[in-house]
């Protein structure tokens, strides 16, 4: 998409999580993509219109890209399609219609709630040891409750928390503030999880996306009842419930 000019879009309905916003086709087509940013979970095509496209995965969400001779027969599931001056077809799959797209003005894309009150992002130079811990100062929520906000960091999800926690040794029900000192700065807890979150993620994104849900690919998550894989635990991944969101943790090495 970056480079290129939106030729046609194709909506096969009007609505997807929302509405889509009025005249979307039309905003979007004969202009060019300048470039492609993502926030958090949210992807960004800022346009030659000044306006930015922000789209939302959800859940079931995809992108199918074809050219030429590759384009396959369209599903029920495709709502929206791309045709793009570069010869490519881009096409929106989402079967559960969780996903969203807007448009947006740079004052709208600042002042969006989803996107405005995010912290700074896990692979990034402003997230470190010092930045967790004063977001989580004085927190009376669980770590994991914590970590799940995306104003304490953007874009983690209830996945790589639970792998974060593992590997930095720390338990998610402890509370959020006790890797802070009571002036926010870092406890020795917090630079072994700020590290953990960076080195999860480095490790997610390195494996295909095709392994996303083989079972090998995680310490802890969706291992409740087995034996903890660190070396000289004899404990065994326990399972609950926290906010809504299910926890596995090894409550022997997790503290």
């Amino acid at each position: 998409m970056e480079g290129a000019r939106f030729v046609r879009v194709l909506l096969r309905r009007p609505d997807l999580r929302t509405p889509f916003p009025a005249r979307f086709a039309a905003r979007l087509q004969g202009r060019t993509v300048r470039r492609l940013d993502r926030r958090a979970k949210y992807l960004l095509a800022i346009l030659s219109s000044d306006e930015t496209l922000v789209m939302h995965l959800g859940m079931s969400g995809s992108f199918r890209v074809e050219r030429g001779r590759e384009r396959t027969e369209d599903g029920p599931h495709d709502h929206v399609v791309f045709h793009m001056s570069s010869g490519f077809r881009i096409t929106f799959t989402d079967p559960r219609r969780f996903g969203f797209m807007d448009l947006l003005t740079p004052r709208q894309l600042t002042e969006h709630p989803a996107v405005s009150r995010l912290g700074p992002e896990p692979l990034s130079s402003a997230f470190d040891a010092v930045a967790l811990a004063r977001a989580c100062r004085g927190k009376k929520t669980s770590l994991k409750a914590a970590l799940l906000d995306q104003r304490v960091v953007a874009g983690l999800g209830n996945i790589y928390v639970s792998e974060a926690l593992y590997l930095a040794r720390l338990s998610p029900l402890r509370l959020a503030s006790t890797i802070a000192t009571a002036s926010g700065a870092s406890r020795p807890a917090a630079v072994r999880l700020a590290a953990a979150i960076k080195q999860v993620l480095d490790q997610a994104i390195a494996r295909s996306a095709t392994a996303y849900r083989r079972g090998d690919r995680f310490r802890v998550y969706d291992r409740a009842g087995e034996r903890c894989r660190r070396a000289n635990c004899r404990g065994t991944i326990a399972q609950r419930t926290q906010s809504g969101r299910t926890t596995f943790y090894c409550p022997t090495c997790q503290r």
